[in-house]
């Protein structure tokens, strides 16, 4: 439980955003930067990042937010801020791939935890697995 002025509170979601076009872009210096990026945004609204899983093309999040933001809001708040960072600092490095500040997808996915938070986060982490089976990628990257 975490508390605020007047309320405890459990609020875990798992979350899964994609980049536009589901391209498969984060990978490399882009993984790490865009992981720095969304953990910057989560501390300045007050949201944890209890897990977090970059994969080629999509992101797996477990965020604890605070019960005064809607999920809503703090996803456009994420997405939105988080794509005109990712464009200003990777743009020169990636000319390809990052040219536009619309980086994310419209969507995202979403499921509340409750209970299951440890079942939730576990799944988070093999995800990995999953996708350096399938990939055969060698580069390991957990949040």
């Amino acid at each position: 439980m975490q508390t605020q002025n007047h309320v405890r509170f459990d609020c875990t979601y798992h979350i899964v955003i994609v980049p536009k076009y589901r391209k498969k872009i984060l990978y490399g210096i882009a993984r790490k930067q865009i992981g720095a990026i969304l953990r910057e945004l989560a501390k300045q609204k007050g949201i944890e990042i209890q897990e977090g899983n970059a994969h080629l093309d999509h992101i797996h999040l477990v965020l604890s937010i605070p019960p005064k933001f809607s999920v809503a809001n703090t996803m456009g708040f994420l997405k939105g801020k988080s794509a005109i960072l990712i464009h200003n600092r990777l743009a020169k490095q990636q000319r390809k791939s990052v040219t536009q500040k619309n980086f994310w997808s419209r969507g995202y996915f979403v499921r509340t935890v409750g209970i299951d938070t440890e079942t939730v986060k576990q799944y988070v982490r093999e995800q990995w697995e999953k996708d350096k089976r399938e990939d055969g990628l060698q580069l390991e990257f957990h949040w």
